[in-house]
């Protein structure tokens, strides 16, 4: 009889217990799969990145689970806005014109932006904007809408050719398609130790990036500021900057 009852007490356990773990939720967040070191699939197919581990820890720390999902670059905030997926830590550039339609974290690191040329270009980074030439960016990211912007109000002579990621540019600047390419210093800097190319000088202003949410979503953005306010204070964050940065 004891032995029934343990059972039944058992299965009934289960009963309760089963629902609640089928349920747990898994949050997904949306990465630029090319954007190196912050973000991007490894050779083995695996999410990869400073963001990535940075992530990682944080979800570990704050008590849930995070899965790594590739989103093209340029419709990212639909994605997290349509709820595809659910917050955003990739190396985005926290603006005036985001941050009408998602929340920021607090800034997490800040980067600035350069012009590269294949290697043994003599062409100087201010002569860039005199120039009838193309200068190959990424579409939809804040570097690009600054560049168009202040292309069309100072009259620059050069013509903005758009990919779909930094390497992609990189890759035709390498095969002489363009004359030069201009990005945020991470992926130029991971380009110009594995590609023939050279960072020759530094355009607009230094950006801040944080991780973004969706406007109703405030405890996940609780959640992500104290992992973030964690992680800085761990030194886990100097061994991810090691790895990943300071290369």
């Amino acid at each position: 009889m004891l032995k029934r009852a343990a059972f039944m007490i058992a299965c009934l356990l289960c009963m309760i217990a089963g629902p609640a773990l089928a349920e747990e939720k898994v949050l997904i967040n949306g990465i630029d799969a090319n954007y190196p070191p912050f973000a991007y699939v490894d050779q083995s197919g695996k999410p990869s990145g400073f963001d990535v581990d940075a992530v990682d820890w944080i979800a570990a720390k704050m008590g849930f689970k995070v899965k790594h999902v590739p989103v093209d670059w340029d419709g990212i905030i639909p994605n997290l806005l349509a709820k595809k997926i659910d917050f955003i830590c990739s190396g985005m550039t926290i603006t005036e014109e985001r941050a009408q339609k998602v929340n920021f974290t607090a800034p997490y690191w800040e980067v600035k932006n350069v012009f590269v040329t294949k290697k043994g270009s003599e062409l100087k980074a201010d002569e860039i904007y005199g120039k009838e030439m193309t200068v190959g960016m990424q579409a939809g990211t804040s570097e690009a809408k600054w560049m168009a912007e202040e292309k069309e109000k100072q009259g620059w002579k050069f013509t903005i050719k758009y990919y779909d990621s930094a390497p992609m540019a990189i890759e035709d600047l390498v095969n002489g398609r363009i004359e030069a390419a201009a990005m945020n210093y991470p992926p130029a800097r991971d380009a110009e130790q594995k590609k023939p190319v050279q960072i020759i000088g530094v355009f607009g202003e230094v950006e801040p990036f944080g991780a973004a949410v969706r406007k109703e979503d405030t405890e996940l953005l609780d959640k992500l500021n104290k992992g973030f306010e964690m992680l800085k204070a761990d030194p886990y964050w100097d061994e991810l900057i090691n790895k990943h940065l300071n290369k």
